[in-house]
């Protein structure tokens, strides 16, 4: 899975609990957009999580 290039956020791995308390691994995936951003005033495609798309980390193209 893609990682953000800003933060580092990624895949987190955990346990799925049932009604039971039957447990089952999981995965939750983050949220990350593939964008084109100016980097050093080069257009660069990048994978970028939304938390850092709000909060204008980087600059889109």
């Amino acid at each position: 899975m893609a990682k953000c290039e800003i933060c580092g956020k990624g895949v987190n791995f955990g346990l799925q609990v049932s009604h039971s308390n039957r447990k089952s691994n999981r995965s939750w995936s983050a949220n990350i957009k593939n964008v084109r951003a100016n980097v050093d005033g080069t257009v660069k495609s990048m994978n970028i999580c939304t938390k850092c798309l709000r909060s204008n980390k980087i600059e889109r193209a």
